[in-house]
């Protein structure tokens, strides 16, 4: 029941939010600045309000900690977890703010970056391995221990979805949609795998998410920024790595997965070949140059990215 309030009241805190902090992005113009090689469709979104991401972690921290509370599930993962996430965006904020300060779209170096996601992912993926947890399931096929190599896989995983989703973040409602999609669908997986605390963790973001789309839709009044990319990313796979179905949310995140693809594709074809597989990477904005509109490919990823979700939790309900 307490899932519920926690997506409930998630969502409503992030829509309360929503007003007041556009009024102050707004008046401070913290605007977004557009990657000068996007699409040219791209240009009219500039010095649109960014570092939404703020409106969805605060509010998913709050309902989150109230639900656990009243639910007397409180313990060191959960703990670990909501560390995790406000660590992440932390990262992402100051990539955003370093961004507005210097009037541009370049914000921390790509090496500086990483390097904090790597020290942030380090602290779950130690402690599951510290936890004696070092194995990984091959979809309930077989199980692999990976012994000391765990964190190194788990610090992969999580930095990895960090800046998946962090890519997936292109267009009006792409991210946050697809991010609310497939973290219900981890909801549901902590939820039938007896872990209720990973379950009012998640089902708490995805309720901010879905909030957040309601001023993140096209044309979006604002966008998340790194500030909740980088922290969305990072969480769906922090969330996998404490509740131990790590390489499901290949499949739950697929849309997250072949967004990645995409984009090292495009690179290794280039520097192999001269030439480019898409038009434009990632492959977000490959269709929008084929012609479709922004909606008809936010609209159409969602509908992959719940296909997707769908049948990476029913899988793993029934091969569990």
């Amino acid at each position: 029941m307490l899932v519920y309030v926690s997506a409930l009241l998630s969502m409503l805190l992030t829509l309360l939010a929503g007003v007041p902090y556009l009024d102050f992005l707004k008046k401070n113009l913290y605007g977004q600045f557009i990657r000068e090689d996007g699409p040219a469709s791209h240009s009219k979104k500039a010095g649109t309000p960014t570092m939404g991401g703020l409106i969805i972690v605060i509010p998913a921290i709050v309902g989150a900690v109230l639900s656990l509370v009243m639910d007397q599930k409180t313990n060191i993962e959960a703990l670990i977890v909501l560390i995790t996430f406000g660590l992440f965006t932390f990262i992402g904020l100051k990539d955003d703010m370093a961004k507005v300060t210097q009037k541009q779209n370049k914000g921390l170096s790509a090496r500086r970056k990483l390097l904090l996601q790597i020290l942030i992912a380090a602290i779950p993926a130690l402690y599951v391995t510290y936890t004696g947890e070092r194995s990984i399931s091959i979809f309930g096929l077989a199980n692999i221990d990976l012994g000391i190599f765990y964190p190194f896989f788990a610090v992969f995983m999580i930095v990895g979805f960090s800046n998946a989703v962090n890519l997936t973040d292109g267009l009006d409602g792409l991210a946050s949609g697809t991010v609310a999609f497939a973290l219900s669908a981890v909801t549901a997986v902590c939820m039938f795998t007896g872990r209720p605390d990973l379950a009012i963790i998640s089902a708490a973001i995805a309720g901010s998410c879905f909030g957040f789309l309601y001023y993140n839709k096209h044309p979006a009044k604002i966008f998340m920024g790194d500030t909740g990319s980088l922290a969305l990313g990072g969480i769906f796979a922090t969330l996998a790595i404490i509740g131990k179905f790590e390489l499901w949310i290949l499949i739950i995140g697929g849309i997250f997965v072949i967004e990645t693809l995409s984009v090292i594709l495009q690179v290794i074809s280039f520097k192999t070949t001269g030439k480019r597989i898409f038009k434009m990477s990632p492959i977000h904005h490959h269709f929008e140059l084929m012609g479709w509109s922004e909606t008809n490919v936010v609209y159409t990823f969602w509908f992959v990215g719940i296909l997707f979700a769908l049948i990476g939790s029913i899988l793993k309900f029934y091969l569990s």
